[in-house]
């Protein structure tokens, strides 16, 4: 005689097999789940820090932050003093345009005081080229504001003279938001001056 409940035992056994595939694969997912989790952090402790020079850990997220913000002041600044001080009767003003967006109101006053002081009418008058022949800068970027110190070699030709220039400058960089072109580095100077200004020897 057929009854319902013939084949139970059979249905009880594969539900009771169902269950236990499925809590076997639970914990062995679980497992490698542990198991890669402890394997990350481990990468992540003996990876993501860095010891600095004094001794102390870094993250190094922050140490490639710094190391991308040195670059990109060194090149604020070498861009800057290229288009302060690289001048001539015919690129003086569009050189000072583009350098006046590289700072503030500081570098604006210097500017104006140049300018009172006649520097610019001798530039036209005697047709005078002044070129830049090198720019290296140091730059604290523990701490913003920045501060900085430029020396800055160039030349000025006369004409049938031609004398050259170590000049000193100082001042801090500033973040500021990235103007596309006028400021790529989103970098702004303050406190500009000129610290020292001196002629180089022709024998050196």
């Amino acid at each position: 005689m057929k009854t319902p409940y013939k084949n139970i035992y059979d249905i009880l056994k594969l539900n009771r097999f169902i269950i236990l595939t499925v809590v076997i694969g639970a914990v062995l997912t679980c497992i490698v789940s542990v198991l890669m989790v402890i394997k990350l952090h481990k990468e992540t402790v003996n990876n993501a820090f860095v010891v600095n020079s004094d001794g102390s850990v870094i993250p190094l997220k922050l140490v490639s932050q710094r190391e991308n913000l040195n670059v990109e002041a060194l090149a604020h600044l070498e861009l800057f003093h290229t288009y302060f001080y690289n001048i001539d009767a015919s690129n003086y003003e569009r050189n000072l345009e583009k350098a006046l967006w590289l700072g503030n109101s500081s570098v604006d006053a210097l500017y104006r005081q140049k300018k009172a002081d006649g520097v610019y009418n001798r530039l036209l008058q005697y047709s005078l080229v002044q070129k830049v022949l090198s720019i290296e800068s140091k730059v604290d970027i523990q701490n913003e504001p920045y501060r900085f110190e430029t020396r800055t070699t160039f030349e000025i030709n006369r004409g049938s003279i031609t004398d050259t220039y170590e000049l000193i400058t100082t001042g801090n960089l500033i973040k500021v938001d990235r103007n596309f072109p006028n400021n790529t580095h989103g970098l702004l100077i303050t406190a500009f001056f000129e610290k020292t200004l001196r002629k180089i020897n022709d024998e050196q």
